[in-house]
């Protein structure tokens, strides 16, 4: 048995120096801890240092915040950046676009190989299994946030969220489901001990390929090329994950580390505490992250958290932010 179900859930879990910290963002920090601990884990199949390993954390948070943000003001919310291109650092007042956090961490693994000369394909393999985790808590997040909301439905497990008319398709649940799903496939395709890329290629086209299903049942409110600008990007991540198992399946690039790329651990004690501390600042600063767009924080989240408002920390920001979209 099963039932329609209300959503009453408050999105924040506090309020620290007039900031309010959200269940969206904490997806987030416990996503950059899940790849912190497992790449210490598997540091030593990649041949990272302690002090790599928290730089590489460092570097994917980075891309992450970065890229989810950047893509968000470029393709969704643009109309509303151009007129306020001060507020585009500001990710804490909203707005972070899932196919930009995945742009942004490929975008963090390539400069750190450069940089740190170590493989750009091993890494990516080991990457995606904590980066499943962190997209699968990402749409809890956005469930317990209330939005992203799907078509309207009659089905028994429908939702009625706060700033929607109607029983919806939750979504996000769908999505994180998927999610879920493609990190118990990465794990046991990991146990074949394939070629370099090949985890990463299958995670990003079943990434794209499964959630072309999943937003079937998801409302856009922005087109790309004619069609739902999320729908835009997931077709093109399966068609460049379908290239990428070709590819690399027909390369058969070897899986093991070459003899002696085990560097000796570092000895530069102070360098490793500012990591520590960055990388720590990174993990904390994603509570202050709500999941809805920019413009809609206010009129939105304010019905379930009264007196929510950006006065305390942006006191210009709701005089230039319409009622709704």
């Amino acid at each position: 048995m099963c039932g329609p179900y209300v959503h009453r859930i408050d999105p924040v879990i506090g309020e620290v120096g007039g900031a309010n910290l959200w269940f969206y963002g904490l997806s987030y920090s416990l996503g950059f801890l899940s790849i912190f601990f497992w790449f210490r884990r598997v540091r030593q199949r990649l041949g990272l240092k302690t002090d790599e390993v928290y730089s590489l954390t460092i570097y994917v948070a980075i891309g992450v915040l970065a890229g989810g943000r950047l893509v968000e003001v470029i393709f969704y919310e643009w109309p509303y950046y151009r007129q306020h291109l001060w507020q585009i650092p500001a990710a804490w007042l909203g707005g972070m676009s899932t196919h930009g956090v995945l742009l942004g961490v490929v975008a963090a693994i390539w400069l750190f190989s450069r940089l740190h000369k170590k493989s750009l394909l091993m890494i990516g393999d080991e990457l995606v299994i904590p980066g499943s985790y962190l997209m699968a808590m990402g749409r809890i997040g956005n469930f317990i946030d209330g939005q992203i909301v799907g078509s309207i439905t009659n089905v028994c497990w429908a939702v009625q969220f706060p700033d929607a008319p109607g029983f919806r398709h939750p979504v996000v649940l769908y999505d994180g489901a998927k999610n879920f799903l493609i990190l118990g496939l990465l794990l046991l395709i990991r146990r074949t001990k394939p070629s370099r890329g090949i985890v990463a290629a299958h995670f990003i086209f079943w990434y794209g390929f499964l959630r072309i299903f999943v937003d079937l049942f998801r409302e856009y409110p922005t087109t790309l090329f004619g069609i739902a600008t999320g729908q835009a990007f997931n077709i093109f991540m399966s068609a460049l994950g379908a290239f990428l198992l070709f590819w690399f399946s027909r390369k058969q690039l070897s899986t093991e580390v070459s003899p002696g790329s085990f560097a000796l651990e570092s000895t530069d004690v102070r360098g490793l505490w500012i990591r520590r501390i960055i990388l720590a600042s990174l993990v904390l600063f994603p509570l202050t992250l709500p999941s809805d767009w920019t413009q809609d924080i206010p009129a939105r989240y304010g019905k379930r958290h009264p007196g929510l408002h950006y006065s305390r920390l942006y006191p210009h920001v709701e005089e230039n932010i319409p009622a709704s979209k």
